[in-house]
């Protein structure tokens, strides 16, 4: 693996944006006004695009269908959750809709299988958010981004999960309700409840589960189906020794700042914030539902490190009155 230094990793990570399902929602609600409003039919471009084409449906009360069904002649009806069939003869205006729209070949490919079905529909396609070369593959967009994109509903699923690191508890598996670095603890490493399963290879997995617990782990992995390139463990004898440590996030830093990673996956949000710190590359927090993205050196570290050189008396005072101020 290629070693970089912080500041030539900050530079290539920089423009990751994360999206949230809650900004998805967000962006449709806040941009209702640019979809049209006499359509019969709302037609979601599978998978991504049914979420984003659900919620359109749903604020705009019109029935929903996906691409392949409608093409079969049928749609999901109102309070039902299997596909019925309805007089089609109340169906014209037609909007199809993704999440997104990157190089625009999910929307060609839906053009064509859609306007085979029939002439008498009017098709309108939207993309909720497009990168700016894509706007003219659709009628309609609702946001621009052009950074690199991760969405969280389907960030496990998405390549560059072969370029992140993963914590394993709380990311892969559910935490341990009880560590006793003994039996019970063996039995929760065997029958831990999968949580994220990626459906692509994993870069790294990253976990501070102790060295000696390594077979079991793999064999967990293994039997759920979680491929990946490499496992790191903590090289400590026991749970008191890991406890007494305290350095997880520093250790997990460390490692991604050494490695060509791109992206690291952290259940917790305080060491997702010192993983970031440390080795200046985005970090997911599971918990917080959050990128964190933080440049090696920040311009508040610099001004404290010029202060603590120059005019040391100044800043203990400031850290003395914003102590007191926030306690």
């Amino acid at each position: 693996m290629g070693v970089y230094t912080n500041e030539e990793l900050y530079r290539r990570n920089c423009n990751m944006r994360y999206v949230t399902i809650k900004e998805l929602s967000d962006i449709i609600r806040t941009n209702l006004w640019k979809i049209p409003h006499d359509i019969d039919l709302v037609v979601g471009i599978p998978r991504s695009g049914m979420l984003a084409a659900n919620m359109i449906a749903l604020y705009l009360n019109k029935r929903l269908s996906d691409t392949d069904s409608f093409a079969e002649g049928y749609i999901y009806d109102v309070g039902l959750s299997r596909r019925q069939y309805i007089d089609f003869s109340e169906i014209r205006n037609v909007l199809v809709v993704d999440d997104s729209i990157f190089s625009g070949q999910s929307m060609q490919n839906a053009k064509e299988k859609l306007q085979r079905t029939s002439s008498k529909y009017s098709f309108h396609y939207l993309a909720v958010i497009a990168k700016e070369e894509a706007i003219p593959k659709v009628d309609t967009y609702l946001t621009i981004i052009n950074d690199t994109r991760v969405f969280e509903w389907n960030l496990f699923h998405h390549s560059i999960i072969t370029q992140s690191f993963l914590d394993m508890d709380g990311v892969i598996c559910s935490n341990p309700t009880y560590d006793d670095d003994g039996e019970q603890y063996v039995k929760f490493l065997q029958t831990a409840t999968p949580l994220y399963i990626p459906t692509v290879p994993i870069h790294t997995i990253a976990t501070c589960r102790l060295e000696k617990y390594r077979g079991y782990t793999e064999q967990w992995l293994n039997k759920n189906g979680v491929k990946y390139s490499n496992l790191v463990m903590l090289d400590l004898p026991t749970r008191a020794d890991r406890i007494k440590w305290e350095d997880h996030g520093k250790w997990k830093g460390e490692l991604f700042k050494k490695s060509d990673a791109s992206l690291f996956i952290e259940s917790s949000s305080r060491q997702a914030k010192e993983i970031a710190e440390v080795s200046g590359k985005p970090v997911i927090s599971i918990e917080g539902n959050e990128l964190i993205n933080i440049s090696p050196i920040s311009t508040r570290k610099l001004i404290k490190n010029y202060m603590r050189k120059h005019a040391p008396k100044t800043l203990n005072a400031y850290l003395r009155i914003r102590n007191t101020v926030r306690h």
